[in-house]
């Protein structure tokens, strides 16, 4: 499907650069327009493929730290322009491509700042260790797909709603990515034909498939990797800080019959994702996480602590409001949500007992609890590194050696092997076309 690249995700000015070349082939059949702005003013822009009178709408760069999305974004549109028909729902006539280039484009700035300012450049196979020391993920308030569900109205997600209400999509994709994992899909309404397609293409590139998420603890697992969301006004089955998401972007196609998928595709693969087989002393394994979260966040806001005094303000600092965040609260809050898991693996007997837990969710959960503390630490490195404070550089020494450690061990307890981007793409562009062939049958 895809045209080969370079083992790179293209930035946001070069996802742009290319939907306007696309528009100038394909006048009569691409639109790109603007359907919002940034905090700060940036634009948000959609390319429109197709003038059929139903709907997909694609959302890539919902979070900056996850770029596969503006890379699937270009290859499903010059697919779409190219009017390659492989089913209904590839039919310009009857089906219009929506596609959000970027959701979050100041987000994605920040991020794509960190790799630009980066002293070390990337080796030849990508490592955990790049990527922290370079990535930004806004705090939840800040996130235009999540910020509804705490209150919070940024124009990103007014943009978003929008879009939704004025287009009422029969599928919505949002482009996610994972760093360590397998892949997995996250559905407001289950699509039982996305199934096998979505289990086919991850086998055919060798993408685990991801059996138990923390995005996903308590959700209908009709099939492999596949999780469906409890109706909006439950709170049964959801994770800790998630109980309002009835209020997300991802929820809104739901009042005009639409569905959602979101599209998770690893950067680094990890087979542990997909072994069902019983853990041994599964709620002993769960207190050893919980410590390993709460221990690295403890060092990580020590480092903070003794830095605070020299450090930009929060309210003037992404990156600070960030570390800030995760410190009042985060940690403890992953941590404490397992609690019910530990408790209900503990009382599992046989190994066919349901409340038993197998290699693949405490694999999920381990990618979690060493992803908090990194991930802070990494944000917390750039700071040092830009701070022309006297006591920055030893912090910075003393933040590396344990950042750096942490990210060999994460590699090798999680056996994570780089996936080519080139096949993050593929996987991700065609379960987003099996998905909405799936969905549109539901119209006909």
């Amino acid at each position: 499907m895809t045209a080969r690249m370079t083992d790179r995700y293209p930035t946001v000015t070069q996802v742009t650069a290319s939907a306007r070349r696309l528009v100038s082939r394909h006048p009569g059949t691409c639109r790109l327009r603007r359907i919002g702005r940034s905090r700060a003013g940036r634009p948000i822009l959609m390319l429109s493929v197709g003038h059929g009178p139903h709907h997909v709408l694609v959302v890539a760069g919902p979070h900056p730290d996850e770029p596969v999305g503006g890379a699937t974004a270009l290859v499903l549109a010059e697919q779409l322009a190219r009017g390659a028909r492989l089913s209904a729902a590839t039919d310009p006539t009857l089906v219009t491509w929506d596609i959000v280039l970027c959701l979050d484009p100041d987000g994605a700035a920040v991020s794509e700042a960190g790799t630009a300012e980066a002293t070390a450049t990337p080796t030849r196979t990508p490592t955990l260790r790049h990527y922290y020391r370079t990535t930004y993920r806004p705090m939840a308030a800040e996130q235009p797909e999540w910020a509804p569900i705490i209150s919070r109205q940024l124009p990103e997600s007014r943009a978003l709603f929008e879009v939704i209400d004025d287009l009422r999509p029969f599928l919505q994709c949002s482009l996610h990515s994972t760093d360590v994992g397998g892949s997995w899909l996250q559905l407001t309404r289950d699509l039982p034909e996305l199934a096998a397609p979505f289990r086919t293409s991850a086998a055919e590139l060798g993408i685990p498939l991801q059996h138990g998420t923390y995005d996903a603890l308590y959700w209908e697992n009709p099939s492999p990797a596949v999780y469906v969301l409890p109706p909006p006004d439950s709170t049964a089955r959801l994770a800790a800080g998630s109980e309002n998401i009835g209020a997300s972007t991802w929820c809104a196609p739901l009042r005009y019959g639409g569905v959602t998928a979101i599209v998770e595709v690893p950067m680094w693969a990890s087979d542990l994702a997909e072994d069902l087989t019983p853990y041994p002393d599964a709620d002993d394994a769960l207190r050893d996480l919980a410590d390993l979260v709460l221990d690295g966040g403890r060092q990580v806001t020590a480092v903070l602590e003794k830095a605070r005094s020299f450090l930009p303000p929060p309210q003037h600092d992404p990156l600070r409001r960030v570390v800030e965040w995760m410190g009042d609260g985060l940690y403890d809050m992953v941590a404490n949500s397992w609690a019910p898991l530990a408790r209900q693996a503990a009382a599992a007997s046989a190994d066919d007992d349901p409340r038993r837990l197998t290699t693949a969710q405490i694999a999920a959960l381990n990618i979690v609890a060493r992803r908090q503390p990194i991930r802070a630490a990494g944000l917390l490195l750039r700071l040092l590194r830009a701070s022309d404070d006297r006591a920055a550089p030893v912090l910075y020494r003393e933040l590396d050696e344990l950042f750096t450690a942490w990210c060999t061990d994460t590699e090798e307890a999680l056996r994570a092997r780089w996936v080519p981007v080139d096949d993050q793409v593929e996987h991700q562009a065609r379960t987003v076309l099996a998905g909405a062939e799936s969905a549109l049958k539901s119209l006909r």
